[in-house]
């Protein structure tokens, strides 16, 4: 085995581990926290801060992570 073989491998490893484990993350919980409201479903508003009902996610807290709508996508778009 050369060196870049043993290099390539080495470093596709990790990336194959992150990459199946949010896939594996994805399958299993397919929400995620709002990244506005930090998962709470109320924000401030810019005058007064006063708290209101997050706009972004529905006043529900949670938003769909960018891998599940990915494969959702792809389910609809193949067969």
């Amino acid at each position: 085995m050369t060196p870049t073989a043993a290099l390539l491998a080495a470093l596709s490893l990790p990336l194959t581990t992150v990459t199946l484990g949010y896939v594996l993350l994805c399958w299993v919980r397919p929400f995620g926290p709002c990244p506005h409201c930090h998962g709470t479903a109320r924000t401030t508003s810019r005058i007064g801060r006063r708290t209101r009902p997050c706009r972004h996610c529905d006043h529900t807290g949670l938003r769909l992570r960018i891998g599940r709508r990915a494969y959702n996508t792809l389910r609809r778009l193949l067969p």
